[in-house]
């Protein structure tokens, strides 16, 4: 379905992906970046007549220009602040990304038919409930640990979305990104498989913060913008919370083992204490993995990228850069 479309946080990993399907679907799409953490190359290619970037936080755009959401039918609140390094750098930003930017986007876009807005697997905090299913009790440590704040400030955004969801207006979809990898996402903030995938194409060892032990589930970025657009586009399913990732999961250290077998690499592994790589008294949650029975029955959601696909990619990509760096030195 062809609609103008607003995305918050397009310049960014998920929402350059996303602004790519868009316009394969015919749609005319604004991205709202300031650019804190979204890049440039990730969109250069989509900037056209049917594309255009406002360079901006979404709460500035639309004070400073009102109409920007005018004719505009579909909104996507995809910005907020990204990594666990972010997080503990400046959790009283992370606060204010997350829980004001998102009033203010849902107050401005009640004119709308429909806004989603992207939560995250981390209001779970520490539950050891697997897998982990929309209607499960949230668990956070104490309000003194900056570690819970990325994961309180994003429940606080669901209930403004479904405060603003009960009120006369647009719909409100929320979904729950657990890992989400593919092409353009950078390990600066934390993202483990781009840093795996950078340090195993250059022969160096592997960093893996704490035991390895700890599981994750991997979901292609592709995947994942797809069934955000299913939900989306299926009024039938707003005003609900839904769980979006992949529901196979891998130790960390199993992971390494994969990214260096894939990339034909001498690299080993280094593990390194969480308190080294982050802070002292850093919490990290053992398990997670998402229940994805409610978005298949919704919109029969099945990942289409397999673990090995995507950072088989990832490799190649990585591979052509350090070669063209490479060469560009020579």
């Amino acid at each position: 379905m062809a609609v103008n479309t607003l995305i918050t946080g397009g310049a960014g990993f998920i929402g350059s992906h996303l602004a790519q399907l868009l316009k394969e679907q015919g749609c005319h799409v604004i991205l709202v970046d300031d650019m804190s953490t979204g890049r440039r190359e990730n969109i250069s290619h989509l900037l056209d007549s049917r594309c255009e970037l406002v360079e901006a936080r979404a709460s500035d755009a639309l004070k400073k220009d009102p109409s920007l959401l005018d004719g505009v039918q579909h909104v996507y609140h995809l910005a907020a602040s990204v990594g666990v390094r972010l997080v503990a750098a400046d959790p009283a930003a992370i606060i204010r990304n997350n829980v004001a930017e998102t009033q203010v986007l849902l107050t401005a876009a009640a004119r709308c038919d429909a806004i989603l807005v992207a939560s995250s697997s981390e209001v779970y905090g520490r539950t050891a409930r697997l897998p982990m299913s929309e209607d499960d009790d949230l668990v956070f440590g104490g309000t003194s640990s900056s570690r819970w704040c990325y994961g309180i400030s994003k429940a606080l955004a669901e209930h403004l979305s479904f405060a603003y969801h009960a009120r006369p207006g647009a719909s409100v979809v929320v979904v729950r990104l657990f890992n989400t990898i593919g092409p353009r996402q950078i390990g600066h903030y934390g993202m483990v498989v781009p840093r795996f995938v950078e340090r195993a194409v250059a022969g160096q060892a592997l960093p893996i913060y704490g035991s390895g032990q700890q599981t994750r589930a991997f979901c292609d970025v592709r995947d994942v913008v797809r069934a955000m657009t299913e939900l989306m586009n299926s009024p039938a399913h707003h005003g609900q919370v839904y769980n979006v990732g992949s529901d196979h999961a891998l130790t960390i250290d199993e992971l390494a083992d994969q990214v260096i077998a894939l990339a034909g690499s001498s690299s080993t592994k280094r593990y390194i204490p969480f308190e080294q790589a982050y802070q002292p008294g850093f919490e990290d949650i053992a398990q997670r993995v998402a229940d994805l029975t409610k978005i298949q029955r919704a919109i029969g959601f099945e990942p289409r990228y397999t673990l090995d696909q995507t950072v088989g990619e990832l490799i190649s990509l990585a591979a052509d850069l350090q070669t063209s760096v490479a060469g560009g030195r020579g």
